[in-house]
């Protein structure tokens, strides 16, 4: 493996803090764990003649991977299933009440893989009900990696990864695809968009959302960074929205102007 100097993991961390909002300060053993054989493997001798060349890929695919290498994307169907208890129980009746144009705008940010983005569609679907036709109930899932958005997008995952997800479910939004995996239905597919979106980036969206579920993504960001994504978050709901972290996270250290409701759920006042 090749380890890294003090001077490339300074050069690294700081780029990938200032355009990515990912702080890999004290982390220099992981960048070697991850990256160090992978170089290698590349011919690199070193991580400056890497980080280079992940650079100047006019294609952006390197400077993905090495993201992608540096961030952990780890995720399954009703992750944290109290937010989606909450998300059918109270966020759903309050749209579906008060939103006399049937236009349900949620945003899956940080989707990885689509286990979040497809179990909120799947909630949102059976909720409806037979009223699902004549709403626009399409689910936005972003994440910086293309990698696990392709995922996402094929919508393939095993038997054991929809353990889960109700039985009912499974035979209604899901079809075999061999002996040990399932794809996502088509109609599962189309209610959910996915976009590639670096949260640092200007939120330009033309309505505001009723609900964004943001959930161990801003683990890896320092405070600063944390207080512009919240205000930006904040900023891009309607009044009355909700705003949901992971069970891990927590705005106490935030500025931020959100009211709170209860452990790692948040709401515009």
């Amino acid at each position: 493996m090749i380890y890294i100097h003090d001077d490339e993991f300074n050069a690294i961390s700081s780029y990938i803090k200032k355009n990515y909002g990912v702080n890999l300060t004290k982390k220099k053993p992981l960048i070697e764990g991850r990256l160090g054989n992978y170089i290698s493997n590349l011919g690199f001798g070193n991580y400056m003649d890497y980080f280079e060349y992940a650079k100047n890929d006019q294609t952006n695919d390197e400077m993905t991977i090495l993201i992608n290498k540096l961030t952990t994307n780890h995720t399954y169907f009703f992750r944290e299933n109290e937010h989606f208890e909450f998300y059918r129980e109270q966020v759903l009746p309050w749209i579906k009440e008060g939103i006399k144009t049937k236009d349900l705008r949620v945003w899956s940010a940080g989707c990885s893989s689509g286990q979040e983005p497809y179990t909120l569609a799947m909630i949102t679907m059976d909720y409806l009900g037979t009223n699902a036709a004549s709403w626009e109930h399409t689910i936005l899932a972003s994440d910086i990696s293309n990698k696990v958005l392709s995922i996402a997008k094929n919508g393939i995952y095993t038997r054991d990864e929809l353990e889960e997800v109700p039985h009912s479910w499974v035979k209604q939004y899901f079809t075999a695809y061999d002996d040990h995996k399932f794809v996502v239905s088509e109609r599962l597919k189309k209610s959910v968009a996915y976009r590639n979106f670096n949260l640092l980036s200007p939120f330009q969206f033309k309505k505001p959302f009723q609900c964004i579920l943001c959930r161990n993504v801003m683990i890896y960001f320092d405070v600063p960074t944390k207080n512009e994504i919240v205000q930006k978050f904040y900023d891009a709901l309607e009044p009355g929205g909700y705003f949901m972290v992971g069970h891990s996270e927590s705005l106490s250290a935030c500025k931020h102007e959100f009211k709170y409701i209860k452990p790692s759920i948040y709401q515009k006042a």
